[in-house]
């Protein structure tokens, strides 16, 4: 398919980006890969279509490459690796996490040098992804925009969905609460340690200083990037299952994922989106578009 042909979002492959569909990780810089699995919320369900989604509209935003100078999917080898840890089984979390699902193909994925990023998808989806990271790079700095802390006690209280996962892979030994930030957050949760940013100091800080207090939490920590589209306020992306009033704007969280380009993020995931609830697709042509915004970060250290 000819370049001059791919601002044409109605037609083509629905592919993340118009990136080649392949499990061949030879010469790959980045892999995207989707996990449309919803088995863990507690409240409206929908999300196991928000990487079909997101990869429509990625279709709209493909052409594209502002504020960033240059375009990003022309530069490096990144390809869509396709959706995975979905099931009906009659334990689908534990399926979607350990071995046989997201785990295996983020080990692969990362196990041959390429970055990845995975959209989904709930919440729940992160731990998988998490520790194959910690395997290879060591243990993790968390970066979690979100306006929920999901940081309660899973595994210990016999209970895992999508407000665990922060908890239960800083117990794990996983990631170094200390190095960790929680960003935009605006309700409360267990406090297990985590640094966290709430969305009035955020503001306050304004987008550059708030990315230079997260560079000075982190340091020179390997990072796991996780975004949470309902940190965005509901007037920026209604389309997700717990939504919270009081986040920021699109424009704000892009600015301040911009100014944290350097850190050293080796994995990420894009969660939450769910189009059920938002028929102008407002919140997956935001997901697309930050999504990409996250391949800069992953890939232009």
């Amino acid at each position: 398919m000819e370049r001059s042909y791919n601002f044409l979002a109605y037609g083509g492959d629905v592919t993340f980006f118009r990136s080649k569909r392949t499990n061949d990780l030879k010469d790959i810089d980045l892999a995207i890969m989707g996990v449309p699995f919803d088995n863990g919320v507690s409240n409206r369900s929908g999300t196991r279509f928000g990487p079909r989604s997101i990869r429509e509209l990625s279709l709209l935003v493909g052409s594209f490459h502002y504020p960033w100078d240059e375009e990003i999917t022309e530069k490096y080898h990144i390809i869509d690796y396709g959706d995975v840890g979905y099931s009906v089984k009659s334990d689908p979390i534990r399926y979607m996490m350990e071995e046989t699902y997201t785990y295996k193909h983020a080990k692969r994925i990362l196990d041959s040098g390429a970055k990845l990023l995975t959209i989904g998808g709930d919440h729940t989806i992160p731990y998988g992804m998490v520790r194959a990271a910690s395997e290879k790079y060591g243990k993790l700095a968390l970066l979690h925009f979100d306006s929920h802390g999901d940081s309660s006690p899973g595994f210990s209280d016999e209970k895992v969905y999508h407000g665990t996962f922060a908890y239960d892979l800083q117990e794990e030994g996983y990631v170094d609460m200390k190095k960790s930030a929680q960003v935009y957050i605006r309700t409360s949760m267990y406090d297990c340690g985590y640094n966290i940013i709430y969305a009035n100091e955020a503001f306050e800080l304004g987008p550059e200083a708030l990315a230079a207090k997260i560079k000075d939490i982190v340091g020179d920590m390997p990072v796991y990037l996780t975004f949470d589209i309902d940190s965005l306020d509901p007037a920026f992306a209604p389309g997700t299952g717990t939504p919270v009033i009081g986040g920021p704007s699109t424009r704000e969280a892009r600015a301040t994922l911009r100014h944290l380009q350097g850190l050293n993020i080796v994995a990420a995931d894009l969660v939450e989106v769910n189009p059920i609830y938002d028929p102008t697709e407002a919140t997956s042509l935001a997901a697309a578009t930050i999504a990409k915004d996250l391949l800069y970060l992953l890939l232009e250290k």
